[in-house]
């Protein structure tokens, strides 16, 4: 029987996964990969203002949370190449689709942090 958690509850670790999966590093990735497999260096390059540490540390987290797979070819040097899982490719719409909201609304958010940005003391 599949047991569904509750990501209300404080002490659910379903918590942990929905932390894993709104930051904002990792949507970026997720939605990068679902492109197909791509090297460190490449995803980078997609991924406007990563640093070469934080991606490191996402690509871990995602890789511990079976989000993505990390294949190293025994090559010299070693080719590491990151691509999504099952579960991680069933993250894909949810993560493509939070991209085009952002991209969508970005002027009402816009408008509305202008807004409360002029009616509020600093």
């Amino acid at each position: 029987m599949l047991v569904r958690g509750n990501v209300y509850r404080a002490d659910c670790p379903s918590r942990q996964v929905l932390d894993r999966i709104g930051d904002r590093w990792s949507v970026l990735v997720v939605g990068t990969l679902g492109e197909g497999t791509l090297r460190h260096g490449a995803i980078a390059a997609r991924i406007g203002g990563i640093t070469p540490k934080m991606l490191t540390q996402t690509l871990r987290g995602l890789e511990r949370d079976g989000l993505v797979s990390r294949t190293v070819h025994a090559e010299v040097p070693p080719r590491v190449e990151y691509a999504l899982t099952d579960l991680g490719r069933s993250l894909l719409g949810l993560a493509r689709a939070l991209d085009d909201w952002a991209e969508t609304h970005i002027e009402q958010v816009d408008a509305a942090r202008r807004a409360y940005d002029a009616r509020t003391p600093s």
